[in-house]
């Protein structure tokens, strides 16, 4: 017994000790400092309870970013995953009749995630030039009026949600892809039987109930990466016009690592790490009640 504790612990010893450090701790340190007023650079900090939460939730600017989170997420969420499905509903069927174009239009709708998140942006702030951009010229030619899709307080948060819907479904099409090739056959065959032979009643009897487990992955790691948005804002928009576009993790990077305040930047985050763990418990509860594993 003592000989296999010993190899377990060489075994499984180094890795524990690097979570140990590089987590954990981590983790417990952000927690602790969430409640002073530590800046960086100083050589105290004093304990201010839950003051920094309370600017967090008690301030307008507090509030915006978090309320431009839900917002966005709320957007990229549904829209991301159900044109993903959609997507990949398509290309699966086209496989079977010409499978070079399936091919090719994979790796379109895959470029966005293979491609770098800030190259793009800086692409899309071309594209939406209020004068020189791309789309501004075509609303033109259709007789549309051109808009301030990056300076307008009204429009600034839907453009980025739209870049972050492009962005995701490349990602969520490859996934649901994967889920709809394991699908047998046979079930197909059983649903015709009993009249589910096409259209909705095939989708609604067979696909969707298979794609179970592959729907709640990909409606957890969508809403996770919609949630902590930060490259396609800190690149385009930095939180403006007048804090329209901020959000609660680039509010963390500017707390943090501009304006060195790293005892509220840890109130962020801590609020940021909770919601994300209540939202996903949530999701497992509700979703996966209705998920069919094989």
């Amino acid at each position: 017994m003592r000989n296999r504790a010993l190899t377990d612990l060489v075994l499984a010893g180094p890795a524990a000790l690097v979570v140990i450090l590089f987590i954990f701790l981590p983790v417990a340190v952000v927690f602790v400092l969430a409640f002073t007023d530590y800046q960086v650079g100083a050589r105290s900090a004093n304990w201010i309870g839950i003051e920094n939460f309370a600017t967090l939730f008690g301030s307008r600017q507090g509030r915006n970013a978090l309320l431009n989170t839900v917002v966005y997420a709320g957007i990229v969420i549904p829209a991301s995953v159900g044109l993903g499905l959609l997507v990949a509903m398509g290309l699966h069927r086209l496989t079977d009749i010409l499978p070079r174009l399936s091919a090719v239009l994979r790796t379109v709708y895959f470029l966005p995630v293979a491609a770098t998140l800030v190259a793009m942006a800086v692409s899309w702030q071309m594209l939406l030039h209020p004068s020189l951009g791309l789309i501004n010229t075509w609303m033109s030619v259709l007789g549309l009026a051109p808009q301030q899709w990056l300076s307008d307080r009204g429009l600034v948060l839907y453009t980025l949600a739209a870049i972050g819907i492009w962005q995701s479904v490349g990602y969520n099409m490859v996934l649901f892809l994967a889920g709809l090739a394991t699908i047998p056959t046979a079930l197909y065959d059983a649903a015709a039987v009993d009249g589910a032979d096409r259209g909705w009643s095939r989708f609604w009897t067979v696909t969707w109930p298979m794609l179970g487990p592959t729907t709640l992955f990909v409606v957890i790691v969508t809403a996770v990466n919609a949630f902590r948005v930060f490259e396609t804002v800190a690149t385009m928009t930095k939180g403006g016009p007048a804090f329209a576009s901020d959000t609660i993790v680039y509010a963390l990077y500017r707390e943090g690592f501009v304006y060195f305040k790293a005892g509220y930047a840890s109130a962020i985050t801590v609020v940021f790490f909770l919601a994300l763990l209540l939202l996903t418990a949530l999701q497992i509860m509700l979703v996966e009640r209705r998920v069919h594993y094989r």
